[in-house]
């Protein structure tokens, strides 16, 4: 009669725990993959299949209290093979690519705002991942390293060459 006791107690924890990270990274989380995949509805998606697979995942979990870096690398993820298959299509797509950007979101986004995401854009997938993380998601490289996988070491390379790229870009079109 415990264990089921225990079940149910453990359940109703990961519940409240998993409805406290959602109120507390919910909005950033989101916001993040929109600028990671240019796609609010996509970034939505992502970000609710994260919490799904960290809600899945809870009973794993050694360390509670680092839930929600569990949480960003397992959104980053989902994003990361969302670009796989994105390109997949493109290889096998005919026609010209069109913009993922709807009418009314552009409509919205400053002619800045733009630029910056359009220059993101043309970043590889590393680099863009790190300049988003630091710069829209304020984490340090040592959160960046822990959330794509990859060294602190890497996470500087990779953030002083996107930021070359960057200001190159961007200095070109003013």
């Amino acid at each position: 009669m415990g264990s089921r006791d225990e079940r149910l107690s453990d359940e109703v924890s990961a519940d409240v725990a998993l409805a406290e990270l959602y109120r507390s990274h919910g909005a950033w989380l989101v916001g993040l993959l929109e600028v990671l995949v240019g796609n609010r509805a996509a970034a939505e998606d992502l970000a609710q299949e994260a919490f799904l697979r960290t809600y899945r995942a809870w009973p794993r979990l050694r360390d509670h209290d680092r839930a929600a870096g569990y949480l960003r690398t397992t959104a980053l993820n989902l994003a990361r093979s969302g670009f796989r298959r994105r390109l997949v299509e493109l290889r096998h797509a005919s026609g010209p690519a069109r913009d993922p950007l709807g009418a009314d979101v552009q409509v919205v986004l400053r002619d800045e705002q733009r630029e910056v995401i359009a220059a993101l854009r043309t970043l590889p997938a590393r680099q863009r991942e790190c300049v988003v993380l630091r710069f829209y998601g304020e984490l340090s490289e040592t959160e960046i390293a822990a959330a794509v996988g990859i060294s602190v070491n890497s996470v500087k390379t990779h953030m002083r060459r996107g930021l070359a790229a960057l200001e190159a870009r961007l200095g070109e079109d003013r």
